[in-house]
């Protein structure tokens, strides 16, 4: 729509009446909301190569003199004619053309979204510690151009994706087309839609459709938005969202709650889910965990609506108990819906004991006939003491008895009334847990940036992940995958990569991890820096950009245990896998760099 809206006034300049004509028709289509998630797509967005060698018929804009902090012309040219100094340009969308009297070095090629190109990958460095276990790999670049270029290599092939997109909060946290999108942008929110929805589409391509994951982590300015882009999207997918808690001890906000937690989508395709894990008490909230941790035994007789006697006749019937009431001695047919339990006479010895409900009305019992017999057979069936109802019942479902019979709880003997006797000390339940997480090992302060500062002291970098929550998330979809292929494409400080080596650690796994990342330098740095007479591609410019500065000397560090300066990294880790940071991971990682070649080349 803002494409349409400058055609519009090019059209009333030139004639003034088609303008108005086109406007009025154009009010009326904009006035249209049809149901479901709509926004502009704007138009492409444009990356800077600053590194790239200018050739005739390129693209380019014409860079602000050394020194000058301003963002200069941002209008795209078109490269019609070369010397050994000046470029004649000219742009598309107008006849005008214009001699560019700098030097060339006053020149940047640009690649807009919609253009072809012809990537590469140059190595810039690896880290050899692993022997034979595959690289994870680092590459810097324009992420939108490297998934372009992964749909080559790794179409289908992806495990699991995760990601933590700018949050699009109105500071300087992203970009669009060069320039940092304000708060007080009018179409904030739908740029940051179509610069998601570019990323996403091709990341669906990269999954594979029959057992995979996107985890997408955001906040509470574009939550919702975001939520129904992925259902937009990927509509064969299930979507889940995880609120969690990441700042105990609160953001403070003026005239707000303050902050402590943010949310996580979890899009699942094909038969991905996720596994049930042991865990420790934080992930039960407030029940108690000695329940789950041993053999559970649960009531035979059913509760609610679904449990009265007219909705389930069929399991309306008699058990017939023992006197002393210490054994069932056998299990009665199913009671007529008209017949009442009078109409039943007890074997000698016995009493009919009947699944009677607290209320005192008719109810049902949780199996049938058939079924309870064998489960009182294998001794999955207890006795309780009498009540004023009858008698309490229980057994194990399903779930439990396989763990008895795999093996899980080891049968030691049996009760009076035939039921299992288990040895359970050892045993630790697995499950998975809830949406609402607040578990300390997420904190990202503690976990996050006090971490990143063992192994980078003299780097800063804002709101790193806890370490210790991207691990967990992962855990729930790649455990039972000891190969698998994890991307971040908004790899930032690189913890994705390093809970991998984590998760790996923890079984011997030969996970990798594809990391991507741009090497833009912080906001507050650049004015800094260009007042200095550098600018983007300078080698002293592009050693304080996020990849050269924080990414790859984060997972170096994290594989030697050293940190860029040589010391050994102190602390250690905690939780699932408790080892000192300095003893580092057996893995192999490679650093490259995106290159955009020469088309007649390729």
């Amino acid at each position: 729509m803002s494409r349409l809206t400058d055609l519009i006034r090019q059209a009333k300049a030139k004639d003034p009446q088609l303008g108005a004509d086109l406007e009025a028709e154009f009010r009326v289509l904009s006035g249209r909301r049809p149901f479901g998630l709509n926004f502009e797509r704007h138009r492409p967005e444009a990356v800077e190569l600053p590194n790239r060698p200018i050739r005739r018929g390129d693209k380019v804009r014409v860079l602000p003199p050394r020194g000058e902090t301003g963002r200069g012309d941002q209008r795209i040219w078109r490269v019609q004619s070369m010397s050994e100094k000046t470029a004649t340009l000219s742009r598309d969308d107008t006849s005008d053309s214009i001699k560019v009297a700098q030097r060339l070095d006053d020149l940047v090629v640009v690649a807009e979204f919609r253009d072809t190109i012809y990537p590469g990958l140059v190595s810039t460095g690896c880290v050899e510690r692993g022997g034979d276990r595959p690289f994870h790999t680092v590459i810097n670049g324009e992420n939108f151009h490297v998934l372009e270029a992964l749909t080559y290599t790794h179409r289908g092939r992806i495990d699991a994706i995760y990601i933590d997109p700018p949050y699009n909060t109105g500071a300087k946290d992203w970009k669009y087309n060069n320039d940092y999108v304000e708060g007080d942008d009018v179409y904030r929110h739908s740029k940051w839609l179509a610069f998601m929805e570019r990323r996403l589409l091709l990341a669906g391509e990269l999954l594979n459709p029959n057992n995979s994951v996107l985890i997408v982590t955001i906040d509470e300015k574009e939550y919702l938005r975001l939520g129904m882009l992925l259902d937009q999207l990927f509509p064969e997918a299930r979507c889940q969202m995880v609120s969690t808690v990441i700042n105990p001890a609160t953001s403070a906000r003026r005239g707000e709650f303050g902050r402590m937690n943010e949310y996580l989508f979890v899009v699942t395709f094909g038969s991905a889910a996720p596994q049930p894990l042991e865990l420790d008490r934080a992930w039960y909230g407030t029940a108690s965990t000695k329940r789950k941790d041993k053999l559970r035994w649960q009531e035979l007789s059913r509760r609610g609506d679904n449990g009265r006697r007219v909705a389930r006749p069929n399991l309306h019937y008699p058990l017939f108990v023992r006197e002393d009431g210490l054994a069932i001695q056998s299990v009665g047919k199913a009671l007529a819906p008209d017949a009442d339990h009078d109409s039943i006479t007890p074997p000698d010895g016995t009493v009919a004991v009947w699944p009677i409900r607290a209320d005192g009305s008719d109810g049902s019992w949780g199996r049938n006939p058939d079924s309870l017999r064998e489960a009182l057979s294998k001794g999955f069936v207890r006795l309780g003491g009498f009540t004023r109802q009858g008698m309490a019942v229980y057994h194990m479902a399903a779930g439990e008895q396989r763990k008895v019979e795999t093996g899980v709880f080891n049968v030691t003997g049996h009760r009076r009334d035939g039921s299992i006797i288990v040895d359970d000390s050892a045993y630790k339940t697995s499950l998975v847990p809830g949406n609402q997480w607040s578990i300390p090992s997420h904190d990202a302060s503690t976990f996050g940036s006090a971490l990143l500062r063992r192994f980078l002291p003299n780097q800063r970098f804002p709101f790193p992940k806890s370490l210790y929550a991207v691990e967990d998330v992962l855990r729930f979809f790649v455990s039972d995958k000891p190969d698998a292929v994890i991307l971040d494409f908004f790899a930032g400080s690189g913890t994705t990569a390093h809970a991998v080596m984590r998760l790996n650690h923890q079984d011997n796994g030969r996970r990798q991890c594809i990391s991507v990342t741009n090497n833009e330098v912080a906001a507050d740095e650049q004015a800094a820096l260009r007042s200095q007479n550098l600018r983007p591609g300078d080698p002293n410019w592009e050693q304080w950009g996020i990849c050269e500065f924080i990414t790859k000397p984060r997972i170096e560090a994290a594989i030697a245990g050293r940190t860029p300066d040589g010391e050994p990294v102190k602390g250690d880790y905690k939780f699932t896998d408790e080892f000192p940071m300095a003893e580092g991971f057996d893995e192999n990682a490679e650093f490259f760099t995106l290159t955009y070649e020469n088309p007649v080349a390729v």
